[in-house]
């Protein structure tokens, strides 16, 4: 597949998703490691493996199955990616956030993204949640950002405002859920690097110095798109590992799985309670 994406191919997945559906998603929920439980919670599902459309990424990590679940969650029409598509895994950006074009392509107007992510905050601990209220695109400002290469016109402006990644009456209502549930909700900023690799604690001492609270290899691509398209965003990041300042403890895939468990049941109730909200 060539580096960009274009109109024709967003619209040949689209046409082939409709034509297994029966509902219109409105909402599009992405799933982070460890995170995948919640799409059993969907009603009257239908399941789309990504292996079934024509030029799709693939999902090749442990803990991401690799399908879209489309159904009913708080009788709220939805389209959730079970399993996410990460630049590290060798494919283009474009590739990278076809499924969010695609969910736009659906009518999706609003979506929530979640993510397993490394606590740079000296407070977090993992089996935190924290509300993402703003980004550090460290890969984009390397020149990976997704909106390289021909704008696509019919979905949004050459150089859309990013000011506001997030919404903000989505972070208050999640700030409310939150209390109403008398749950902690930390807050921050999420910094998106490249990956695979974990951060040295060189890394983590430069992102802490830059404002970083949470790092994670994913998210922000997918953010830039969707607000590209005028998608509203609510983000979500599950605290998995604390930051390894020193060098002193290892980081693996593994813990950040399990932490996923105690996370998981934190980011139902959030989503529910938007899902409930909107």
């Amino acid at each position: 597949m060539q580096n960009f994406i274009s109109l024709a191919q967003i619209d040949e997945v689209t046409n082939l998703i409709q034509k297994q559906i029966s509902i219109q998603p409105t909402v599009g929920l992405i799933l982070g490691s460890g995170l995948n439980g919640l799409a059993d919670s969907i009603q009257n599902p239908t399941l789309i493996p990504y292996s079934d459309l024509p030029n799709f990424p693939i999902s090749t990590v442990h803990g991401h199955t690799g399908q879209f679940v489309i159904g009913e969650l708080e009788g709220t029409p939805v389209i959730v990616m079970q399993g996410r598509i990460h630049y590290y895994e060798g494919y283009t950006m474009g590739q990278v956030t076809l499924p969010v074009r695609v969910m736009h392509r659906l009518g999706v107007h609003s979506l929530f993204v979640t993510n397993a992510a490394g606590g740079v905050n000296e407070n977090f601990i993992p089996g935190d949640v924290m509300l993402i209220t703003d980004q550090l695109n460290l890969m984009g400002m390397s020149g990976l950002n997704p909106l390289m290469g021909p704008n696509l016109d019919e979905i949004g402006p050459r150089f859309p405002d990013m000011s506001q990644p997030y919404d903000r009456e989505y972070c208050e209502t999640a700030r409310a859920i939150a209390k109403q549930n008398n749950m902690t909700l930390r807050e921050g900023i999420y910094a998106g690097l490249s990956g695979p690799s974990f951060e040295s604690p060189a890394d983590l001492r430069f992102l802490r110095l830059a404002g970083a609270d949470a790092v994670g290899m994913s998210t922000v691509p997918e953010v830039i798109v969707a607000r590209h398209g005028g998608m509203r965003v609510l983000g979500l990041s599950g605290i998995s590992n604390k930051a390894n300042l020193d060098g002193s403890t290892v980081t693996t895939h593994e813990e950040v799985i399990e932490a996923g468990r105690v996370i998981t049941p934190k980011i139902e109730t959030l989503v529910r309670g938007m899902l409930r909200s909107i």
